[in-house]
């Protein structure tokens, strides 16, 4: 909860509110529960070839994704998907751009997701959260053991977004 709160949480639509939201009814706290921000990238060695990590922890575990979680306080999108690469990966990534934007109400979760280079001399070893980690070409791709329906979705919009400079960020395809 929050420190501010300081006397019985219950369930209220605040006035001005449309919403059932956990209030303070001490000091009329509002605890608004808002979507999780996941950032991550889809990340390119200079070969062309994916990095991918397979899953240490569940949800998922032993599946593989893509070096992706969720966003701190006090730090930038870029920043988020750039330590979860270290963290995932045990690499350095050059961000390039902003690729996707998926939307993911059943779990609450907004994504944005960039596309990046493998820097650091392209070294990447298995974190905490990962099991393995390796680079896939295209056709290597374990598409039937990937974690998440949001990494296919920025797998394949990486490819129909490669050798383009500009474009705009993709969204969920529209069948998901």
């Amino acid at each position: 909860m929050n420190a501010k709160a300081r006397g019985p949480i219950h369930k209220r639509i605040p006035e001005g509110d449309s919403r059932e939201r956990l209030v303070c009814e001490e000091c009329d706290f509002i605890f608004y529960d808002n979507p999780k921000l996941v950032v991550g990238a889809v990340v390119i060695a200079a070969d062309g070839r994916f990095l991918l990590c397979r899953r240490a922890i569940e949800p998922s575990k032993g599946l593989w994704t893509i070096p992706a979680g969720f966003m701190e306080l006090g730090e930038t999108p870029e920043q988020g998907a750039a330590r979860e690469a270290s963290e995932e990966a045990c690499a350095e990534i050059e961000i390039d751009a902003l690729l996707a934007v998926y939307s993911v109400p059943r779990i609450s979760q907004v994504q944005l997701i960039y596309r990046a280079r493998l820097g650091g001399g392209e070294r990447f070893a298995p974190g905490v959260e990962s099991l393995e980690t390796r680079l896939f070409s295209w056709d290597e791709i374990p598409w039937s053991e990937l974690a998440f329906p949001s990494v296919t979705w920025a797998l394949r919009h990486f490819d129909e977004m490669r050798g383009k400079t500009e474009f705009a960020p993709r969204l969920n395809p529209e069948k998901t």
